[in-house]
């Protein structure tokens, strides 16, 4: 008999594990992501990711927009699942709806638990210059990320590697794990253990003023910010009023120049800020409303960009 799994994303970053489950034979009874959202510069209607895959592979979605209420449980528990599968839903999933499943409910986490549990650990762990993260699965638990874990798996991150390639890379890299988990899980070869409350780690939401570069920290802390906050919120700072994302850059000891705190100067053919410790290196910015271009690019239409303050 087929294993009936109801599977709760919402983002790309579940995608590769639909993708796998489904190829893996297993029968998904039901998708559950949040409801549509305003997107972009129309603010058109705009399907969250995993539904537009959903549909594209003909499986049934489900979009209510308050799991808290009796008719978010009723309509859950007509699917009947066996396992239930949570791929960064983005909202508090109650033990009512965990307890659906007779096999439980696992949820793929992108960091090394107890290591950044939280809504934003691939960020967190960018910006804390972590050199390795990894992919958790574990049961989902009434404290946000605390459930016992099944399965983990380590991988380095790339000293350039921002937040979306290492998102990319750990939602690949989830589908595997969480293929083989649900195998050898539902077999009943797995003895889940329990978290180290000592090494627990906490990261919160991101907001957009999270981007906002501050020149007074070292070169290698707003480096990392750069990574961190690619895609999203994006790093940036002001120039002549208008907001410049940055997308691209390099920390660099400040011994070649010694320019003030979010002072351009010179720097070859590119443009670099001085910081508390260090320069900045700026290889790729993009001015509000523009588009993206090297710093080489960028400086030839840039009248008054070395030399100004930004901030």
């Amino acid at each position: 008999m087929t294993t009936r799994i109801l599977y709760m994303s919402t983002p790309e970053f579940g995608v590769p594990a639909l993708r796998q489950i489904v190829e893996a034979g297993y029968e998904v009874v039901g998708v559950v992501c949040q409801p549509d959202k305003p997107a972009g510069r129309g603010q058109q209607l705009t399907a969250p990711p995993i539904k537009q895959v959903a549909l594209a592979m003909g499986l049934p979605v489900l979009q209510p927009p308050n799991l808290r209420t009796p008719e978010a449980l009723e309509l859950l528990t007509a699917t009947r699942p066996d396992l239930i599968l949570v791929a960064a839903y983005g909202q508090y999933i109650p033990e009512a709806i965990c307890r659906l499943a007779p096999q439980g409910a696992l949820n793929i986490h992108p960091s090394l638990l107890p290591r950044w549990r939280g809504a934003s650990p691939v960020q967190a762990a960018i910006l804390a210059g972590d050199t390795e993260t990894g992919v958790t699965i574990q049961f989902v638990a009434a404290e946000m990320d605390a459930g016992d874990i099944l399965a983990q798996v380590r991988t380095p991150i790339g000293p350039d590697e921002n937040a979306g390639d290492l998102s990319a890379r750990l939602a690949v890299l989830g589908a595997q794990v969480v293929v083989e988990t649900v195998r050898r899980w539902l077999r009943g070869e797995i003895t889940p253990w329990p978290q180290d409350p000592a090494g627990v780690t906490w990261c919160g939401r991101l907001t957009k003023e999270a981007g906002l570069l501050d020149w007074r920290q070292p070169a290698e802390l707003l480096a990392r910010q750069v990574r961190a906050f690619s895609p999203w919120p994006g790093a940036y700072t002001f120039w002549q009023g208008r907001q410049l994302t940055i997308l691209a850059v390099s920390a660099l000891p400040a011994s070649q120049v010694s320019p003030a705190l979010g002072e351009v100067v010179a720097l070859g053919n590119a443009a670099a800020v001085g910081t508390a410790d260090g320069v900045l290196l700026l290889r790729q910015v993009q001015l509000a409303g523009k588009q993206p271009l090297p710093i080489e690019v960028f400086l030839r239409g840039a009248r008054g960009f070395v030399g100004a303050r930004l901030g």
